[in-house]
């Protein structure tokens, strides 16, 4: 006989107690516990039968095999996944509301024409609605079965009825099991979900995409466990005024994490960029003050972004700081440094800062640009339109040795530029003869008298 216990489990971090409580003691919210059976069986303290699956074995015993990967038809994609599609692999995607999700997933079912069943799960849209937008698309392939359910037993038994190559779920946050008591889109269904459609697909070898809201922090909606449990977890993003889009991998146990993979979308559909940087920077046609190129690697990619820059005398007491595609704390850091180390006197400055394309970039190397930038648009100095700016720099004004100096030199030959100001730390690591004017500086000083903004 099972026998049924209660438990309340907070609805927002998944925290459990065994009585109801106002504040949750984990995340601090308030009215966020739930009521949740749970069923024990007496028999679950039996020991299990031995087998050989069971028994720990030499970890040279066993033969590794190379995982096999299928394309998905966008090379971007495939280099964010790390080859493409694993057989048997869980797949989420999360991104905000109108940002392509489902017209990128659409698309991928396309190109996987004639090599399998393609299970379509909308829990959101009717298949009225998925048709027209496959219509709109120019899709047409006879292996996409559509079922619209937000019932996960009825899912799961589609799925070992049709034995599709791809399981499409759109999305997690619809589905619900008659066994939690929740609500759908809670902690415990999504949770509960997530580890019956990994059971199912997995056993079969089937890849399956899962669809995830986000937050309005910018994270999947739903428990951390839900990343935990999945194979790669995608972020799809942009901003709403732009057309670009970009797929950014931040875990991945089948290739490397923090690849990115960019995609611009149109009337039909998500087209893939191969070259982001001379998309990123086609449109600098003349060369003011208050612009420059720097490098920023994504995963193993090096990209080549503008940045630009605008100081205005203050008409209040206090500058105003406003930083567009980089972290504001950042910003407001290397104007002290300015300020403190160089005599570039801002504090009666309004300095605003952007990144050109709407992209995110948090890597370190981009400082020295945005430092220089900024003392480019204060002294109305154009930085040369042919150079590009790299490096790390301290809060002593040092600029410090980035990585991956080598991919940022070729991809900044190969788009025609002439002269790359570097780290002096770096000059170490330099092996192939550049058609590049390569300058080291070794702090913010000897950076603004090179590019000769002094």
């Amino acid at each position: 006989m099972a026998k049924n216990k209660v438990v309340f489990v907070c609805s927002e971090c998944g925290n459990e107690s065994s009585k109801w409580l106002g504040k949750c003691p984990a995340c601090n919210n308030w009215n966020t516990f739930y009521e949740q059976k749970i069923v024990e069986s007496k028999n679950s303290s039996l020991k299990p039968k031995e087998n050989k699956s069971n028994i720990p074995q030499k970890l040279n015993s066993y033969e590794a095999k190379e995982t096999l990967k299928n394309s998905t038809g966008f090379i971007e994609l495939d280099r964010v996944l790390g080859g493409g599609l694993v057989k048997g692999s869980l797949i989420l995607l999360g991104g905000e509301p109108g940002i392509g999700k489902s017209t990128l997933i659409l698309q991928i079912c396309d190109k996987v024409k004639g090599e399998g069943k393609v299970l379509y799960v909308s829990g959101e849209e009717s298949a009225e609605q998925i048709k027209l937008r496959a219509d709109r698309l120019g899709i047409n392939n006879e292996d996409i079965l559509f079922l619209g359910e937000t019932d996960i037993d009825i899912v799961n038994q589609a799925i070992i009825d049709t034995n599709p190559k791809l399981v499409i779920i759109d999305s997690i946050q619809t589905m619900y099991s008659e066994e939690i008591t929740a609500a759908a889109g809670s902690v415990s269904q999504v949770r509960e979900i997530t580890s019956q459609v990994m059971r199912v697909c997995k056993s079969r070898g089937i890849t399956t995409i899962i669809i995830g809201h986000v937050t309005k922090e910018g994270n999947i909606a739903g428990p951390r466990v839900l990343e935990h449990m999945v194979d790669t977890v995608l972020y799809l993003e942009g901003e709403r005024y732009f057309s670009y889009r970009i797929l950014r991998g931040v875990k991945n146990r089948f290739g490397s994490t923090n690849e990115i993979g960019m995609f611009e979308m149109r009337e039909e559909g998500m087209c893939e960029i191969l070259n982001p940087s001379d998309i990123l920077i086609s449109e600098r046609e003349d060369n003011p003050a208050g612009s420059c190129i720097v490098s920023s690697m994504e995963g193993t990619r090096p990209v080549l972004v503008e940045l630009q820059a605008l100081t205005a005398q203050t008409i209040y007491g206090y500058p105003k700081r406003t930083a567009n595609g980089i972290d504001f704390n950042r910003l407001a850091l290397l104007i002290a440094v300015l300020e403190k180390k160089s005599g570039i006197l801002l504090g009666t400055q309004d300095v605003y800062l952007n990144v050109v394309g709407g992209l995110k970039i948090n890597e370190p190397s981009i400082d020295l640009g945005i430092c220089l930038v900024a003392v480019s648009s204060f002294k109305n100095i154009s930085i040369p339109k042919d150079m590009v700016i790299m490096g790390e720099v301290g809060l002593t004004g040092e600029v410090r040795r980035i990585n991956y100096i080598e991919k940022r030199l070729k991809e900044s030959e190969k788009l025609g530029f002439k002269t790359c100001i570097i780290p002096e730390s770096n000059k170490k690591d330099l092996k192939d003869n550049y058609k590049l004017d390569i300058i080291c500086v070794r702090n913010v000083n000897e950076a603004i008298k090179k590019v000769g903004l002094k």
